[in-house]
């Protein structure tokens, strides 16, 4: 079972923030979680639109309140859940965010992605990209595209999560995404969906005679892989859900989030190895990348910082 006690859903009122709220909700009804809605007042942000001054610490307190009304597909009793509001100063958003959390051993959090690219991210970076690289804890954000940020539905209804998909790269970090996606599937009593992507890298050949696939040296790679699959899911703990195997070639942070569009997948479960400085400037991270991508929510683990399997709190505890 997940164990879940603090939910941190950052906030700034805008479309994608609302959906990542009314995930939130959900999630906090079903395990019973408390709820922290976080508002980031940052100074000096590139890009800010002047016009929209920031209001005073009371009135952006009775804004965080009034957003936390029931919603449809959501039902629940305002005094079932404690919800904290709080307000935070800081220089920049994702400080603030990864401070908070830490301060307060928040297990998860909850936040909505813009999706930007091009010059406003070169210059802004995204505020979830480096939540979830950073993030001491499970990270599940919910992206909506930026053009589509004024279209934005006002509809209060919490889309269902009826399948999870999880990309495998058969890593330890990998094995763990699996545990967590079990115990999500079984939580939300949804289908998952195991996908290996095979890279192909094509080698110039002025290096002399050269294997243009690797299907040219390993004929049957699918179906071996298929294999490792099945045997994968059976090894690693959690509950028993219905699954699909599915192994591809292609390139995995574009071909994951192609996927997952293609299959309409409701919830994307991968792992994020954390990296920073020169190995993140070169490798990046296939989940960011996914994050950035995705039309999907991507939920994201860590091999460090929070566990939230029960089995794996419970004999943490009993050792303290």
């Amino acid at each position: 079972m997940l164990h879940i006690n603090k939910i941190l859903v950052p906030r700034d009122f805008s479309a994608g923030s609302d959906d990542a709220l009314r995930y939130a909700l959900d999630l906090a009804v079903r395990t019973s979680a408390e709820v922290h809605l976080l508002y980031a007042e940052v100074l000096f942000e590139p890009f800010a639109d002047v016009s929209d001054s920031v209001s005073p610490v009371e009135k952006i307190r009775e804004r965080l309140k009034q957003s936390t009304e029931p919603y449809e597909g959501v039902m629940y009793d305002p005094g079932s859940l404690r919800i904290e509001h709080v307000v935070v100063r800081g220089i920049a958003a994702a400080p603030a965010i990864l401070t908070y959390a830490s301060d307060h051993d928040v297990d998860l959090i909850v936040m909505g992605t813009h999706g930007r690219r091009g010059i406003r991210r070169m210059a802004m970076g995204s505020v979830a990209e480096e939540v979830v690289r950073m993030a001491p804890c499970p990270v599940l954000t919910v992206h909506l595209p930026q053009h589509h940020e004024e279209e934005a539905t006002k509809s209060n209804v919490v889309p269902q999560v009826q399948s999870l998909l999880v990309p495998i790269d058969f890593s330890s970090h990998a094995r763990l995404a699996l545990r967590y996606a079990k115990e999500l599937a079984a939580l939300f009593n949804a289908r998952l969906e195991l996908l290996h992507v095979i890279e192909e890298v094509l080698h110039p050949v002025v290096y002399g005679p050269a294997v243009q696939s690797i299907y040219e040296v390993h004929p049957d790679i699918e179906k071996h892989t298929l294999q490792h699959l099945s045997d994968l899911y059976d090894e690693v703990e959690g509950p028993q859900v219905p699954y699909r195997l599915k192994v591809m070639p292609g390139h995995a942070s574009y071909d994951i989030a192609a996927y997952a569009d293609e299959r309409n997948i409701d919830l994307v479960v991968m792992p994020t190895h954390g990296r920073t400085g020169l190995e993140h400037f070169f490798l990046g991270s296939v989940a960011e990348k996914v994050v950035r991508r995705a039309h999907r929510p991507v939920f994201t683990v860590k091999g460090f910082g929070k566990n939230l399997i029960r089995e794996a709190v419970e004999a943490e505890e009993a050792v303290t």
